[in-house]
């Protein structure tokens, strides 16, 4: 009954994972090998005097570039070797939520169209004014965090070919998981495709994709997107793209939510050992992609508006 359905969503997801993994596979193993040199000490030794702007310690460059070299766990393990203050945490939590495993995520976004300074920009953007922000107006927090589980330390590499091998596995895993993901995910979407769902639920995001600018055809990867991810989710993202006939537009205004809030049960609950409250950290997210996609939204459609009546003058 759904063979044909798994049949194709299992070609489809791994066609796919080939896609993401030529991304993930190189960025990963690149970083996965700086982590050994002298290069990120470097990096952050850089960034560590804008700190202050930020209401940070220099040391908080450590977690900042990792996690946007790498992902969220890997900067929640940088901030676990500090001893950091709530608000600090906090401050690195809120600009990891915006801006993290840039490199892969912007690699995805590129994929479907979305313009690198674009997707540079919001994310960079938003985690630069956010920290600003909470350290302009919240004047709490300045009891020392306690974490509630210990930190993973990077492991001790000695030799070249042991810290190239270390990470080309972790590379090599890193796609195997996205593969056990985006597979049985594209098997769930085929079937819901055949089965007519996805139209129903498309028709029932339809009022919010509205009010965001966007068309009901961009439903899916919008959906996907904030419930498992970017990274995740762009494999439904890409198929959207081709199948369904989502616009460029329509598809840049879904990142720019989704940048701004993505895997949101994840990436909140995952802070949670670090003691800082989370529900704020998630209405940040939420309001800032809701006013910000409305706000660009409405500026492209007054300049395609305007473009399109200067159009008719000429004529």
């Amino acid at each position: 009954m759904y063979g044909e359905s798994v049949k194709k969503g299992f070609i489809v997801g791994l066609k796919t994972t080939w896609t993401l993994g030529k991304v993930i596979f190189p960025v990963t193993l690149i970083v996965t090998i700086l982590q050994y040199t002298p290069i990120l000490p470097w990096v952050i030794d850089l960034i560590s005097p804008f700190m202050a702007l930020l209401g940070l310690s220099g040391d908080a460059a450590i977690p900042l570039v990792l996690g946007n070299f790498l992902n969220l766990y890997a900067g929640i393990a940088g901030i676990l070797t500090l001893d950091l203050t709530v608000k600090e945490v906090f401050i690195i939590a809120v600009m990891l939520s915006f801006s993290h495993n840039l490199l892969i995520e912007t690699g995805v976004a590129m994929k479907v169209g979305v313009k690198l300074w674009v997707i540079l920009t919001v994310r960079l953007g938003l985690a630069l004014l956010a920290a600003v922000m909470i350290n302009l107006l919240w004047d709490g927090g300045s009891e020392m965090a306690q974490y509630g589980f210990v930190s993973q330390q990077t492991a001790e590499m000695t030799g070249v070919w042991a810290i190239v091998s270390h990470g080309i596995v972790k590379a090599l895993l890193g796609i195997v998981q996205l593969a056990l993901i985006v597979i049985p995910l594209m098997i769930i979407i085929q079937i819901m495709k055949d089965k007519k769902w996805l139209e129903a639920f498309s028709r029932m995001l339809g009022p919010v994709m509205k009010v965001l600018g966007m068309k009901e055809n961009a439903a899916l990867p919008f959906a996907t997107g904030l419930t498992i991810g970017l990274a995740y989710g762009a494999g439904v993202m890409i198929q959207a793209a081709k199948e369904e006939g989502v616009s460029k537009k329509d598809m840049t205004l879904a990142f720019i939510f989704l940048v701004a809030c993505h895997a949101v049960v994840e990436d909140t609950l995952i802070f949670i050992p670090l003691g800082i409250p989370v529900l704020p950290l998630l209405i940040i997210r939420l309001v800032t992609a809701i006013v910000l996609t409305i706000a660009v939204g409405y500026i492209w459609n007054r300049y395609e508006s305007v473009q399109r009546k200067g159009a008719v003058y000429e004529q």
